[in-house]
């Protein structure tokens, strides 16, 4: 994920809506996606994009962004469409090209277009200026190496992610570090994968990085699966269930699918997403959800809808069953921000 461009700012101006300048939106949706929101980042970076007067790098880094976010939650078709867009950033020098590479390799490589994203990925340390090969803004390292294992490369894919630690570990920024461990956990099957990873996740504490963490974690939990040894499965569950609930709130099918894979193998049963669960909410109780979430009561509701208290309460016992709580108290929370 691309470097911040602009001066953070405040969450207070962010949650008062006083954010307008794209400048400020792109900023506030790379921090955002930085450290997991991804819903929230992607509020900001489609605002974002709205604006006319964005530099190419600014562009170029907000699309890449867009593209990052929108692969995560298994969007495909509108990730081509932005990938699209970064295509014409591909001939730029310097840190434009470079993010454009990056992206367009991200998008072949969930696409499975190995080869294509391998070749995007070798371009970026073509592209870049001197004094710009960064691995906390372009990583394009960890990329290429998770590319030249899926190709069979395997030497060359752990040199590539120790390289990538290397020089992160010099500026000592855990997120980095941290993205490097994971990769050389992944890529490297003569390395200690669960040491690897747990040093990741050590690195990300304190640190707003709730999806990284989460792919760590859940990376950290399939081999404790493998390795089938005392408490093992208990420190599996908990890791996964913590993924879990990071992954549907966030609406991140990928991960989640994973972990929903892995949960299967402790026979356990995946927890309810928020999303999955309105789905069976037909429009009526819907409406009678959010007000009622809201605080009115029933009497308030039966006349904001016209309709009678009976039918309010008939609404309120079916949403209580499908959101598999049991009373009013529960609602606000079991609802989240998604009504």
């Amino acid at each position: 994920m691309p470097a911040p461009l602009v001066t953070p700012t405040s969450d207070a101006a962010a949650k008062n809506g006083a954010i307008s300048h794209p400048f400020e939106l792109l900023e506030r949706g790379l921090s955002n996606a930085r450290a997991g929101a991804i819903g929230a980042a992607v509020g900001y970076l489609d605002r974002a994009a709205a604006a006319a007067d964005l530099d190419d790098l600014q562009r170029a880094t907000l699309l890449a962004a867009t593209l990052d976010c929108r692969l995560a939650r298994g969007e495909l078709t509108r990730a081509r469409a932005v990938g699209e867009q970064l295509g014409g950033y591909l001939d730029h020098s310097g840190m434009v090209g470079a993010i454009a590479h990056h992206g367009r390799g991200e998008l072949c490589a969930a696409l499975n277009e190995i080869e294509l994203a391998a070749t995007h990925f070798a371009r970026v340390p073509r592209v870049l200026g001197a004094g710009e090969d960064d691995p906390d803004v372009v990583p394009w390292r960890t990329a290429a190496a998770l590319t030249a294992v899926r190709l069979g490369h395997r030497v060359e894919a752990a040199a590539l992610a120790r390289e990538h630690l290397t020089i992160a570990g010099m500026s000592g920024a855990p997120y980095p570090v941290a993205l490097g461990l994971r990769t050389l956990a992944t890529v490297d099957a003569r390395a200690d994968r669960p040491s690897l990873l747990r040093q990741a996740i050590d690195e990300l504490d304190g640190v707003p990085a709730a999806r990284l963490t989460a792919q760590v974690e859940t990376d950290l939990a399939g081999l404790l699966l493998l390795a089938s040894g005392p408490g093992t499965s208990r420190e599996a569950l908990a890791l996964l269930r913590r993924a879990e609930t990071y992954a549907g709130n966030e609406n991140l099918w990928p991960l989640l699918g994973r972990v929903r894979r892995l949960l299967a193998r402790l026979d356990e049963q995946p927890q309810p997403v928020v999303s999955e669960t309105l789905a069976s909410l037909t429009a009526a109780e819907q409406r009678v959800a959010r007000l009622a979430a809201a605080g009115l009561t029933n009497r308030q509701i039966a006349h904001r809808l016209v309709v009678t208290v009976k039918a309010v309460e008939w609404h309120l016992s079916h949403v209580y069953r499908k959101l598999g709580i049991s009373s009013r108290g529960s609602l606000a929370s079991a609802l989240g921000t998604a009504l």
